[in-house]
This record gives structure tokens, C-alpha cells and sequence, in this order.
């Protein structure tokens, strides 16, 4: 199959890399950090944001300063980063994580020119730390480095399969969305991401490619263009 996107944001939730039984799963980080390899491997230039919720995610903070808890969460991307960047390079993938905030001793300063060079050097960039400003989600973060890299789409991947009307695990007679408009979301206020991430992506027409990672071949299949999701455009 020929691929489609040659060079992508894909953007995964901290979840992704937990289990039942451990919050940063070593078993979970290897697969996902395989998948990539798989598509590196094909010629495909990625990039990568992920999210913090598997140890904290400032939104849910109850008590806590939102301010201070958004802090706290971009700490959790940054652990998160430097988890996924050993695991590739344990499998022979070259990668760099860059921090919106910055903490020299462990990883680089986030700057596009540095991410733009590391891509021509198909290295795998994993941007940490979100947009560096609390209030602002992690996927608005992708959104905001996708366009910044000049990524052909971002990448959503969720642990549901596509966008619904309402919660499928909830309700029954939810619809199955495998195309949407980016105002059609926001009219309908269809929870695929936020609000800002899709202004964002709707202002600079970034297509966001929704879709479930757990299945070994979705990430191809939807790099070939394959409809494995929802297609937000």
C-alpha cells in the first residue's frame, strides 16, 4: 500500500503506556514504541505528543491549584517521553525528546528548527511538556507542534475506535462517525478532542485522523489513507 501521510504528529494518551497493574507498564511502552518502528521504517518522518493522564492530568485536579497542577502534568508528559524514547532506542531507533519547559539535564529545549533537523534526520521527535502553558490540553499541544513541523496530519489515538454521538459504552444507540467536519464537531460538540484543537487544526486545515491503536495494523492503514476511524477534515 502506498503511504498516504509522510510525515505525521500521532498523539497518544498516557493511558496508552499503563496497565492494571503498573501506571508506566514497561510491556505496554515496548508495543507501542514497535508500532513506531514499524512505520519509521516504512520512510514515514514521526512525531510525538503524549499525555500525562496515566500519572496526573492537571484538568482532574479537584483541590489542587489548576495553575500548579498543570505543572505537575506536563512533569507527567515529560516522564512519559523519556520512557518511550529508551524504548525505542532499545530497539534500535533513533529519537530526541525536546521540552517545552526546560530541564537541560535530561532532555533539549523545544524549538521547531531543532525538531524540523532531527525529522531530516529521521530521527522520532517526542515533544514533553504540552505547550509549556497550563490551561492548554496535550492535544492541543500536537495540534500546535503538527502545524509548527508542517505535518501532514495528526494522528489521534484513542482507546476507542472512532468518533461517536455520544459515549458507545454508554449508549447504545450512539452513531459511528467515520467522516466529520471540524464544524460539524464543534456544532454538535462531539467530544473527539477540544475545542481549541479543533479551531486550530479547521483554521490551518490539518486533517485529524481519529482512530484506535491498540489493533496491530490500524497505524498503517491509516497512514495508507485507509478510513480505520473517523476522518476529520
Amino acid at each position: 500500500m502506498d503511504i498516504k501521510y509522510k510525515r505525521i504528529l500521532l498523539k497518544l494518551s498516557g493511558e496508552a503506556l499503563s496497565s492494571e497493574k503498573a501506571v508506566l507498564c514497561d510491556e505496554a511502552v515496548k508495543k507501542t514504541a514497535r508500532q513506531i518502528k514499524h512505520i519509521a521504517d516504512a520512510g514515514v518522518e514521526v512525531a510525538l505528543v503524549i499525555g500525562g493522564g496515566n500519572i496526573l492530568r492537571g484538568r482532574s485536579s479537584k483541590d489542587s491549584d489548576r495553575n500548579r497542577a498543570d505543572h505537575m502534568g506536563m512533569l507527567s508528559t515529560a516522564i512519559n517521553s523519556l520512557a518511550m524514547q529508551g524504548a525505542l532506542e532499545s530497539i534500535g531507533v533513533e529519537s530526541v525528546v525536546l521540552s517545552a519547559v526546560e530541564m537541560q539535564r535530561f532532555c533539549e529545549t523545544y524549538s521547531s528548527r531543532a525538531a524540523m533537523e532531527a525529522l531530516s534526520q529521521h530521527k522520532v521527535v517526542i515533544f514533553a511538556c504540552g505547550t509549556g502553558c497550563p490551561y492548554f490540553s496535550t492535544d492541543t499541544a500536537a495540534a500546535l507542534r503538527a502545524l509548527e513541523i508542517k505535518a501532514n496530519a495528526l494522528m489521534l489515538a484513542k482507546n476507542i475506535d472512532a468518533v461517536y454521538s455520544a459515549d458507545p459504552r454508554i449508549d447504545k444507540n450512539a452513531v459511528r462517525y467515520s467522516a466529520l467536519s471540524y464544524d460539524k464537531v464543534i456544532a454538535d460538540n462531539l467530544k473527539a478532542t477540544d475545542i481549541t484543537t479543533i479551531t486550530l487544526c479547521r483554521d490551518y486545515k490539518l486533517p485529524i485522523i481519529f482512530f484506535e491503536l491498540s489493533s496491530e495494523d490500524n497505524f498503517m492503514r491509516a497512514l495508507c489513507g485507509e478510513n480505520v476511524g473517523t476522518i476529520i477534515s
